[in-house]
């Protein structure tokens, strides 16, 4: 997402590990992509040079979903319990549960990251507008101060007394 600058917007370019370009978007203020990944190195590139006069400020998360979800370490809590399939039944529930629970808030910080960007590039833009409206209320003013000075100027030398008289 571009919070700030000229346009408000950026190409954005994501590459494979085999060197495919998996998604290439032309001037684009924001965007979600997700992509099913494989080994290796991904590479991803911001690209301004369409306007190399105005620099922008940008916003990406990554988010890598079920990394480590299905190691080996998952499952180690089952080998010390002891007792009925009934325990076990409970304990897979309380598990299922507490994951859900995480994944849920996992999403809730997403959300409140891309909400923050938001406020951010929105700021930044009433920000703009603020400078924006402050300079030509200036400008105003001091066309009205110059006028009204005018003004006076004209109405006084139209009631000066331009005869020369001789007493």
């Amino acid at each position: 997402q571009v919070l700030d600058g000229a346009g408000l917007d950026i190409d954005f370019h994501l590459v494979s590990p085999k060197g495919e370009t998996l998604v290439f978007d032309e001037r684009k203020s924001d965007g979600v992509h997700t992509v099913e990944t494989e080994d290796g190195d991904y590479m991803f590139c911001f690209d301004n040079t369409f306007s190399t006069i105005s620099e922008k400020v940008i916003f990406f998360e990554l988010v890598l979903d079920n990394m480590g979800e299905d190691g080996p370490d998952q499952e180690d809590w089952k080998k010390y319990v002891t007792g009925t399939d009934l325990l076990d039944m409970k304990l897979e529930d309380i598990l299922e549960s507490i994951n859900s629970v995480k994944a849920r808030l996992s999403k809730s910080v997403q959300i409140q990251t891309l909400l923050r960007a938001f406020e951010a590039r929105d700021r930044n833009i009433q920000e703009s507008n603020f400078d924006r409206v402050n300079f030509w209320s200036m400008v105003n003013l001091g066309v009205m101060v110059v006028v009204s000075a005018v003004q006076v100027y004209m109405l006084k030398s139209l009631f000066e007394d331009k005869r020369k008289s001789r007493t």
